[in-house]
């Protein structure tokens, strides 16, 4: 399905230089932004208390907001937990504050608005389970990384795996960016749509790669400035379809999923968006200048068996 059909190749590679060029700016930013104010890591990194309490009707989640607002609580993750009854709360470590102390003023707090209010369990996230988070988070960052160079190195050629890779690394730092500049919070489902983002960044990559493997192809006559803007050109109405409908689900978390999936939204958004440009105008450029050429998509003997054609 096409919402458009576009008869002359748009020229993406006459500008490549030019969107090479912004990558490199938002990229160094981004890395200046971690560097210097460095990533607001939620309890889970940092470790903290977590409460879990029952009321005997639907939680009022907003109203438990502002009576731990009102304790002078803050970065307070608030979130129906199972049940439309249960809340879990995450409450970051306060110094010179215990967390059974710190407990028994939230629930002191909530008994005022509710006295019916039951406390289920309380937990207490340490530093080291935090740290161990950040090493095992980044341990998994490193071997997706590692496995998406040795797919697309299997299935194209070595170029295309380091294209793919630099563009979805600048997909990654960026949105890691994101968060340091503005200082939103680094919790474990942010780095899950991290993770997710680069399969989906990926995804998008394989799909030009592949119609630029078949214009190698079937487009003898062209060169491989030629052959990349006619692939890019071809899948511009399947990006913007594909693209389009999961970034409108996705603005729906973010408008209407609640503070528990705020942030994870807007990693989401982010990565997207970043991801449209990268996977296009990134990845594509990248493999133009590392020299890709027609003998290095040759067809293998098989092929050639398959499908007829010499």
């Amino acid at each position: 399905m096409e919402f458009f059909k576009i008869k002359k190749d748009i020229p993406f590679m006459r500008y490549a230089l030019v969107f090479n060029v912004i990558s490199v700016i938002t990229f160094v930013l981004a890395v200046f932004f971690l560097v210097t104010k460095g990533l607001n890591f939620g309890v889970d990194f940092t470790g903290g208390t977590v409460m879990e309490i029952s009321y005997s009707q639907p939680a009022d989640v907003p109203k438990i907001r502002d009576s731990l607002d009102k304790l002078g609580l803050q970065e307070v993750a608030v979130q129906n937990f199972g049940t439309a009854r249960d809340v879990l709360i995450r409450l970051p470590l306060k110094e010179g504050v215990s967390s059974a102390e710190l407990s028994e003023n939230v629930m002191a707090a909530l008994r005022l608005a509710d006295p019916a209010v039951e406390l289920r369990r309380v937990e207490f996230v340490g530093p080291q389970v935090g740290r161990e988070l950040v090493e095992n988070g980044a341990l998994a960052l490193l071997f997706v990384c590692i496995g998406i160079v040795f797919y697309l190195w299997f299935r194209f050629e070595w170029k295309f795996g380091v294209a793919a890779i630099i563009a979805n690394l600048h997909d990654i730092v960026i949105i890691l960016g994101c968060f340091a500049l503005f200082q939103w919070e680094f919790s474990l489902p942010v780095l899950a749509a991290v993770l997710a983002i680069l399969g989906y960044s990926v995804n998008e990559s394989v799909v030009v790669f592949d119609r630029i493997r078949e214009n190698f192809r079937k487009l003898r006559k062209s060169n491989t400035v030629q052959i990349i803007n006619n692939a890019i050109t071809r899948t511009i109405s399947r990006t913007i379809i594909t693209h389009g409908s999961t970034q409108m689900a996705v603005l729906a978390m973010l408008f209407f999923g609640g503070e528990a999936l705020h942030y994870f939204a807007l990693a989401l958004t982010i990565g997207i968006l970043f991801g449209i440009y990268s996977s296009v105008l990134v990845a594509s450029p990248i493999v133009m200048w590392l020299g890709v050429s027609r003998e290095d998509l040759m067809p293998t003997r098989k092929d050639t068996l398959e499908d007829g054609r010499p």
